[in-house]
């Protein structure tokens, strides 16, 4: 199995944060969350600083893979034990997007440093774009998690801003994508 398999599905989430919990939560993160995620059937490109937030991005082969996959973590050990954890550094969890590939690329993005990602109404990708996904149309199969199921939208991830609405990302130290 390749990196890019798990490009079928994807979720960008973007994740408000209390004042000055960021660091807290991506410290918990990357000590206990990133593993069992993956052994459960996700695959995790993208561990993000955005200002005080942290935005992340994970990866499925299939929607019933993601569905298997949320099922197993959400239900195990580990979420158990860290949840509350988690949870007490957030404002918001719910801005999310599930999405569907228009471009892979997010396995060997072009040389370069910044990684940027934009939202937008559903539009081509721009050909600075190394990445573009759009609003995958099937039902949120695992509703314990939400999703913006209000509009579809465009994402694009890049080396440099597309738009003035672009969000520069800062790569942690556990993320694949840098």
């Amino acid at each position: 199995m390749t990196f890019s398999e798990y490009e079928t599905v994807l979720e960008l989430r973007r994740y408000r944060l209390r004042p000055g919990r960021r660091d807290e939560l991506i410290e918990l993160f990357e000590r206990e969350l990133v593993e069992p995620q993956e052994a459960a059937g996700a695959h995790l490109f993208g561990l993000f600083r955005a200002g005080e937030d942290f935005v992340w991005l994970r990866g499925f082969r299939s929607m019933p893979d993601r569905k298997a996959a949320l099922e197993s973590f959400y239900s195990g050990p580990v979420w158990q034990e860290f949840r509350d954890a988690a949870n007490a550094t957030m404002l918001d969890s719910d801005d999310v997007h599930l999405l569907r590939p228009v471009r892979r690329g997010l396995a060997a993005p072009p040389p370069g440093s910044g990684v940027y990602v934009t939202v937008s109404p559903p539009a081509a990708p721009p050909p600075a774009a190394f990445a573009a996904f759009g609003t995958e149309p099937s039902e949120n199969d695992f509703p314990r998690l939400p999703v913006h199921t209000d509009t579809p939208v465009s994402v694009w991830f890049s080396r440099e801003p597309l738009t003035e609405s672009s969000q520069r990302l800062e790569p942690t130290s556990r993320s694949l994508l840098r």
